[in-house]
């Protein structure tokens, strides 16, 4: 798509972060990329590259990286944020010297805030309150966005014009962009995702058959629609790209940190050395023990999070786990359709 060339920020140095610059730069726009790491700022200045995120994938040169947050956010039309999410409150805050009235934010962070349950759409709402807010998610493994596969993805905003400027922003020829205004919905989604993720990286490196496989993701699915229908998001929601999409990628490929991290664990691995390889933040590790908290606290049936949590946090057995998650109490297939057998 061919529009208006603007000026935008993207803050955050990790895979994804770096894609997302590749995506504007390739369309036109000013980019300019923060990032923590000095030293990486000056390898994508000088050899074009992000090493330690994107080892191999020439970037766009037009890309400007800088070490500087008020270079980055200052006069850009909009900022997309792509940092862990326990780092979204703090990044922000940062930017609230430079940053000016009905300037867009939008979070790609996949992730809850642990102490207060918040979305980061939220967290950014309370940091920066004069600023219009947004979320983009859906099943985007940055190192396939990096070669321009063909992609999609979700702007959830209640910000119709938000919407509209996100997609124009981003689509081109090998990433397009849906809209959807069920901000919490849409986030919920990309959080959970993760936790299943972790699932399925065991099932797969248990040499689990693919009848098991389907049978975890569509029950990942049951638990994720009758979780965030409870706290309000549209069941509808999880049938999308940023639902189901994301899902499925994140339970079936290896580049899926989540993923890596289940298989890891099935091979008898220490969770800590898994995450010290990782080369960056799978977020389902810590999102599994948030919602899960969350689940008893509002008596939500969630039986793959309770097992998963079981396995991560309290030396849980992988077999006696899945053994008993199959002979429990037998609930209806689609949630919504059929009165279910549990809270």
């Amino acid at each position: 798509m061919t529009q208006t060339t603007q000026r935008v920020a993207v803050l955050g140095g990790g895979s994804f972060g770096t894609a997302l610059a590749n995506i504007l730069a390739d369309n036109g726009h000013q980019v300019c990329f923060w990032m923590r790491d000095k030293d990486a700022v000056a390898e994508v200045s000088s050899r074009h590259e992000n090493s330690k995120y994107l080892p191999g994938y020439k970037l766009n040169p037009a890309i400007v990286a800088t070490h500087s947050q008020e270079e980055a956010v200052k006069g850009a039309l909009a900022v997309f944020l792509a940092v862990p999410s326990k780092a979204m409150r703090g990044v922000a805050r940062d930017c609230r010297a430079w940053s000016h009235p009905q300037q867009i934010y939008v979070s790609t962070s996949k992730g809850i805030e642990a102490d207060s349950f918040k979305m980061m759409s939220q967290v950014i709402a309370e940091e920066l309150p004069e600023a219009r807010v947004g979320v983009l998610s859906g099943p985007n493994l940055a190192k396939e966005i990096a070669t321009r596969m063909l992609t999609s993805s979700v702007i959830a905003s209640e910000d119709a014009d938000l919407r509209t400027t996100v997609q124009q922003l981003l689509s081109c020829k090998y990433f397009r962009v849906y809209a959807n205004i069920d901000v919490f919905g849409i986030e919920l989604c990309g959080a959970l995702k993760n936790i299943y993720g972790i699932a399925s990286g065991m099932a797969d490196a248990l040499g689990m058959g693919e009848n098991t496989k389907s049978m975890l993701i569509t029950r990942s699915l049951a638990e994720m629609s009758r979780f965030g229908a409870r706290l309000g998001a549209n069941p509808l929601t999880f049938l999308g790209l940023g639902g189901v999409g994301d899902l499925i990628v994140t339970c079936h490929s290896p580049l899926s940190r989540n993923f890596r991290v289940g298989r890891g664990l099935a091979k008898g691995e220490k969770l800590d050395a898994i995450l010290a390889g990782l080369g960056g933040t799978a977020e389902g590790v810590n999102t599994t023990a948030i919602v899960k908290k969350k689940a008893d606290e509002l008596q939500i049936y969630m039986p793959l999070v309770q097992g998963l949590y079981e396995i991560l946090f309290e030396n849980g057995n992988v077999f006696d786990i899945i053994k008993r998650l199959m002979l429990g109490a037998q609930n209806t297939d689609v949630e919504f359709v059929l009165p279910s057998t549990k809270n």
